[in-house]
């Protein structure tokens, strides 16, 4: 695991912090009603970063969401939706970019969803998925985002 830090962050009470220890490997916004109703809003954004990148620095997160087999964890206080291991992938860490010290760094590259999309929102994302990228896409999408921070 890279211990140099690249962005904290906290949930709205600031119980719960933690560190991304890698940079990450790609932002989104996801538009499927599930996130919707999850971050209270028309959208939730996250930054994917190497689960092995992330670590939780204080406090103790627990499981919200619909308690499946991709977990979302949330502050036990304030209730926070912190970040996402998603099911069948133990190798990202979705986190919320919006907790993050200086957000406006992560705007989202993808936005996956969009067949639930809600017809006023635009989120300036490079690229768009109805629902998400084919896994086959992925690493190339991560490579352009790679490509685009780097300028």
């Amino acid at each position: 695991m890279n211990s140099s830090v690249s962005a904290k962050g906290s949930c709205r009470c600031g119980q719960v912090a933690f560190e991304l220890r890698a940079p990450p490997i790609i932002t989104t916004a996801c538009h499927c009603t599930g996130c919707q109703k999850m971050a209270s809003s028309a959208f939730s954004l996250s930054v994917l970063v190497p689960a092995d990148g992330f670590v939780v620095t204080q406090g103790n997160p627990v499981i919200g969401g619909l308690h499946g087999p991709t977990q979302h964890f949330f502050c036990p206080h304030c209730l926070s939706w912190l970040f996402t291991r998603p099911e069948g992938n133990d190798q990202v860490v979705g986190v919320r970019s919006s907790l993050l010290d200086n957000p406006q760094r992560y705007a989202p590259f993808i936005e996956t969803w969009t067949s639930e999309k809600l017809p006023w929102v635009a989120t300036g994302a490079e690229y768009s998925f109805e629902q998400f990228p084919a896994p086959q896409d992925f690493g190339t999408l991560a490579q352009h985002y790679a490509q685009r921070v780097k300028k």
